[in-house]
């Protein structure tokens, strides 16, 4: 265990240094005149982030050679595909209206802008590591019932505002004239001559600085409040339920205590009552026992990853427009940590007197990653029928084959036999009896199903409104920065989980219900299942999102997302509630 360790904090030290190497590798230093490639990446409907195109797919003028930019797998993971563009952009050479090309635009050509153009297509471009982003052109339908009145129109001229500070590129933006237009309502040849322009403008904004707008928006006074609002809802909903434990739950156990106590020295052989009555099967193994097991090694996989994350996200890893940083984190931390999941299925499966624990260690490697397999394979195939950016090519596939043949597959197995060979034995207070007790009828609202809805609902409350941040920089154009601030919130998530899971599993015990294992797997869980229900409110509500590919991409990775949720939650529940049990049953006399 301590190998795997060191293996993920070296992972974390190669991270952090493969980013300041990025970040270090773009400081260029130029002398006037220097050629600067500007790299075009990708076009798409701009409520669609996900439904992304190359640039030249669209009948722009193409460079005399096509030049394009090696990826790293992050980057290709995130849909970039840098490709040298037609403009020269010179340091500190100003240019006036300069003709990229002249064409003739065919009918197959105009319906085709004219498509990207009534979706609302944007495009992105990057130079000197800078992103910039303009629309392809404008419609003009307001007011007008027929659809044969709308106008559609081409921007054909770009103006690019450069800054520079001495010999550094500072800041870019880029602007359509929209007096400068290709008229595309009819469909029909058109000679269009796109053209660009350059003004160079001096600013004292040093090099280290020049990052910092576009992480401006998160820091808003507006957004702050309403992210701080966040916090203090969640510590309000923290302070509120350890209250509630600590003042009811508490009192009614040191009752509880007291009585059983009390029952002991009187009569020995009077008759049981509650949570005690039940210590002969309340550490009674789980039915399932392999796929309990699987899923707390996948659980405690994946918060592991979500502890790792975060931990590259306080360093600075994941500023602004790193590109596939966080891709790449994702997939390297992942592979590292396949151990820690065979370790700790393997060694819960033993301890359960578990027997074939090969079939465990193969449930374990394939509960999170059959499911997300199944699902990129098919989303994959969709975006390869879009013809999008989206789809991976044959290599980078090869690629992430290859770490889960040499590094993922490996850990786990090598953390698995680590596991079996641990020989540690489940810690039970009370003795088990042969035959498992009958449990009591119980109403509706101590069914599974909605202790569930009970215990998801809190920790929801929690998080729902850095949910929408979340979403809006995952699936859309915003950007998130304030790291800090998630942190917390994922702290208060954990808590909130423990607690509530906590609370439910000794009312499940005091109603003298025993089988409390998947219970609190499943409730702590649940919280996956509630925010899989806010995906479904946001895109109807909250988005603009359209077309087959979109939504599928939306629903089939948030599924994936949710489940992870569901999973790292169940097992955070889980083991708040053993220790809960533990610590019951170990301060009374079982027989």
């Amino acid at each position: 265990m301590r190998k795997i360790m060191a293996c993920l904090a070296l992972a974390i030290m190669i991270l952090c240094f493969a980013s300041q190497v990025r970040s270090d590798a773009s400081d260029h230093r130029y002398k006037e005149g220097d050629y600067v490639p500007l790299y075009a990446n990708k076009v798409g409907p701009f409520h669609n982030p996900s439904e992304t195109y190359r640039y030249f797919d669209l009948p722009f003028c193409l460079p005399a050679h096509l030049q394009e930019k090696k990826e790293a797998l992050g980057e290709v993971l995130n849909g970039d595909r840098l490709v040298v563009a037609p403009y020269k952009l010179n340091f500190l050479t100003e240019k006036q209206s300069d003709v990229v090309c002249k064409k003739k635009l065919s009918k197959e050509d105009v319906a085709q802008f004219r498509t990207a153009v009534s979706k609302d297509y944007y495009f992105q471009m990057y130079y000197d590591d800078l992103p910039i982003w303009g629309f392809l052109g404008k419609f003009d339908g307001e007011g007008k019932d027929d659809p044969s009145d709308v106008k559609y129109y081409l921007f054909k001229h770009l103006h690019f505002d450069i800054f520079y500070n001495k010999d550094h590129v500072i800041e870019i933006s880029v602007r359509s004239d929209p007096n400068d237009l290709v008229d595309l309502t009819e469909y029909k040849e058109v000679d269009v001559a796109f053209t660009y322009s350059v003004k160079w403008k001096e600013t004292n904004t040093p090099f280290e600085q020049r990052m910092d707008k576009y992480s401006q928006t998160s820091s808003l006074p507006h957004h702050l409040e309403i992210h701080w609002f966040s916090i203090i809802n969640s510590c309000v909903t923290v302070v509120l339920l350890t209250g509630f434990l600590a003042t009811i739950l508490m009192r009614v156990l040191k009752n509880d205590f007291v009585k059983y106590a009390h029952d002991e020295e009187a009569v020995d052989d009077q008759e049981e009552t509650g949570w005690k009555y039940i210590h002969g099967d309340v550490f009674r193994y789980p039915k399932y026992k392999s796929l309990f097991a699987a899923a707390l090694g996948s659980g405690t996989q994946l918060f592991t990853l979500a502890v790792f994350i975060f931990v590259l996200a306080l360093v600075g890893v994941f500023y602004p427009y790193n590109r596939g940083a966080l891709f790449t984190a994702l997939v390297v931390i992942y592979a590292l940590t396949s151990g820690i999941a065979g370790y700790t299925a393997s060694s819960f499966y033993c301890q359960l007197e578990g027997t074939n624990w090969v079939r465990n260690l193969l449930l374990t490697g394939s509960l999170f990653c059959g499911p997300l397999f199944l699902t990129f394979s098919f989303l994959n195939s969709v975006a390869i029928a879009y013809s999008s950016t989206a789809a991976l090519p044959f290599g980078t596939i090869v690629v992430i084959f290859l770490i889960w043949t040499l590094v993922t597959a490996p850990l786990l197995v090598l953390g698995g036999i680590a596991g079996k060979n641990s020989r540690a034995e489940f810690q039970a207070p009370c003795r088990t009896t042969k035959y498992p007790r009958e449990i009591p009828h119980l109403p509706w609202y101590r069914k599974t199903i909605p202790q569930m809805a009970m215990a998801g609902f809190l920790p929801f409350s929690a998080i729902y409104i850095e949910l929408y941040y979340i979403f809006a920089s995952v699936w859309g154009h915003r950007i998130y920065t304030i790291y800090s601030i998630l942190f917390i919130v994922f702290i208060l998530l954990l808590i909130v989980t423990a607690f509530i899971t906590v609370a439910l599993t000794y009312f499940q015990l005091a109603a003298e219900d025993h089988e409390w294992w998947w219970r609190s797997f499943l409730c702590g869980g649940s919280t996956g299942l509630f925010v899989y229900g806010y995906c479904l409110y946001y895109y109807r509500a909250r988005s603009d999102m359209s077309g087959f590919m979109q939504t599928s991409f939306f629903f089939g990775y948030m599924a994936c997302i949710c489940y992870g949720f569901f999973l790292m939650l169940g097992t955070v529940g889980f083991r708040a509630a053993l220790v809960f049990v533990r610590h019951i049953y170990r301060s009374i006399k079982c027989e």
